[in-house]
């Protein structure tokens, strides 16, 4: 019985195939992280959109979520199929959320809208108390919002003032009495740093999600378009960027840290599952 060929053309392709795989150089990382070695938690199809996710300080075997399209606060224990929602808000674009001064949930709506409700609220069928504050931040599209001590961090991903490719605009807010928000700082975050491959380029960076480091008070910016995660220092200067594999980060839309540091980053599941990535912090 004659040997089967193999053709040229089919030689050429596996040796092709085996050669990128055998060959294929790892992503550099931030000091104390492999974001090449991700912990990968799948989602169940209703946080198929996933953007923000953050923890209660103290309390961090529960992961909290939002997703792009429903007004609902999820509730996800990883590496389980424990799932729980609470409605706060109807429909909407709802991109991130965190938590102020460790008793009030705060989550961003793409229009710079912001919706506050107490921490002992969770887990409730339907959230009554809630505080909406229309569109407090100026015009532009947001995406990113985190906490600083008594403070509410909110990053535009689209602001016409901004020259997007070496800024971006940062808001504080802070509660006022009578329940109120007032925004009491604005800055912009110098982004020269991030040199496009090509100089001719017109990409402008777009960040999708903030969150601050415990251990190194790092600022940790991560952009889902770019596909690439910026870190600044504690001061918000920009120390380096670390472009991120298309292959493992399919669209990352939100990013957090426990309090020993280790990196949560959420990815929508556009054709596939969505999932969050944990990567473990190694002391330097």
């Amino acid at each position: 019985m004659p040997h089967s060929k193999i053709t040229s053309p089919v030689l050429l392709l596996l040796l092709l195939i085996f050669s990128n795989c055998k060959n294929k150089q790892p992503y550099k990382s931030p000091a104390g992280y492999d974001i090449n070695k991700p912990e990968k938690f799948v989602m169940k199809n209703s946080l198929k959109e996933i953007s923000g996710i953050t923890f209660i300080p103290g309390k961090e075997d529960v992961l909290y979520a939002i997703e792009d399209e429903a007004g609902k606060l999820f509730s996800i224990t990883p590496g389980s199929d424990q799932l729980s929602h609470s409605k706060f808000a109807k429909k909407g674009d709802y991109e991130d959320v965190t938590i102020l001064n460790d008793t009030t949930v705060a989550v961003l709506k793409s229009d710079g809208s912001l919706y506050l409700f107490s921490t002992n609220e969770i887990g409730k069928e339907k959230i009554e108390s809630v505080k909406e504050f229309d569109n407090i931040l100026p015009e532009g599209e947001y995406e990113g919002l985190c906490t600083d001590s008594t403070k509410i961090i909110a990053l535009c991903k689209n602001c016409g003032g901004d020259k997007q490719k070496k800024e971006v605009s940062v808001y504080t807010l802070q509660a006022a009495p009578g329940d109120s928000l007032n925004i009491t700082n604005t800055f912009k975050v110098d982004i020269t740093l991030i040199q496009p491959k090509d100089e001719s380029s017109k990409e402008k960076f777009h960040p999708s999600g903030i969150a601050k480091n415990p251990v190194t008070h790092e600022w940790y910016i991560i952009s889902s378009v770019n596909k690439l995660l910026l870190v600044l220092d504690e001061h918000w200067k920009a120390k380096d960027y670390y472009p991120l594999d298309p292959s493992v980060f399919k669209q990352p839309e939100g990013i957090t840290f426990n309090s020993k540091g280790d990196l949560y980053i959420s990815n929508e599941g556009g054709t596939g599952d969505a999932n969050i990535l944990l990567f473990r912090y190694q002391k330097q």
